[in-house]
């Protein structure tokens, strides 16, 4: 079953004194299955996050179709089983971990009981649990990022949407990060995510698609890797001379 299709989508921004228009997104068509882990890769620039603010309604493509769960994004129906983590998530800084995290659960509509659970859990395994209590603008930016995953994810969505999930983390936290997208994949969840650490794309995703200036130039499934390592296909689609 597809949960996440987009079909010749384009996006163009006005920059500059004599705002002239950018291409950012160009004419790019893929499709996620429910259950998989899809990843999305590129240098800065590449269109990687207008891609994933497209999907979450955020901005209006100039051109194409986009489906979440075969509803338009910019449908609130399409974002109640979506959890979302910013590649820079910022949150009001008075406020605790827990007190963000109930803000969460709140407004998705979580019974209490179960809010409280899953808080509970959540904050444990991103080994923030002993900080729940401790105002937001005390955390380093590697504990912000977990807090951020947390409240992407306190409400139990279906499709999980991460823009650069590993920012900020050292080893350990990359490891759990890691590890939880893998035990979601496992619960049945649906993850588009987009990185610069290729060895972590390579560990984790089922299909790898690579962006250059706009433009998809390539999707791979993991088996098609064969013994190169993802950072040698990233290298050798780029360098190909492919117009879109």
């Amino acid at each position: 079953m597809v949960i996440i299709a987009l079909k010749n989508v384009s996006k163009s921004y006005a920059s500059g004194f004599l705002m002239k228009k950018k291409r950012a997104v160009s004419n790019i068509s893929f499709k996620i299955k429910s259950g998989e882990i899809f990843g999305i890769i590129g240098a800065n620039g590449a269109g990687k996050s207008t891609v994933i603010k497209m999907t979450q309604g955020f901005i209006r493509p100039d051109n194409g179709d986009i489906l979440i769960a075969d509803k338009n994004p910019f449908d609130p129906v399409s974002r109640l089983k979506m959890g979302y983590l910013p590649e820079n998530p910022y949150f009001y800084t008075n406020l605790t971990a827990l007190e963000l995290l109930r803000f969460s659960t709140s407004a998705s509509g979580v019974p209490k009981r179960l809010a409280e659970e899953r808080i509970k859990s959540l904050l444990e395994t991103v080994d923030l649990y002993a900080s729940r209590k401790q105002r937001l603008k005390t955390f380093s930016k590697g504990m912000i990022q977990r807090a951020g995953i947390c409240f992407a994810l306190v409400h139990d969505p279906q499709i999980v949407v991460l823009d650069e999930p590993m920012s900020g983390l050292d080893p350990l936290g990359r490891k759990m990060v890691i590890d939880l997208i893998l035990n979601l994949r496992e619960q049945g969840k649906t993850i588009l995510f987009c990185s610069h650490i290729l060895n972590d794309v390579e560990r984790i995703c089922d299909r790898v698609a690579i962006m250059d200036k706009g433009c998809l130039r390539q999707i791979y499934n993991k088996n098609e890797l064969g013994t190169k390592t993802m950072e040698e296909v990233f290298l050798n689609t780029i360098q190909e001379k492919i117009a879109c």
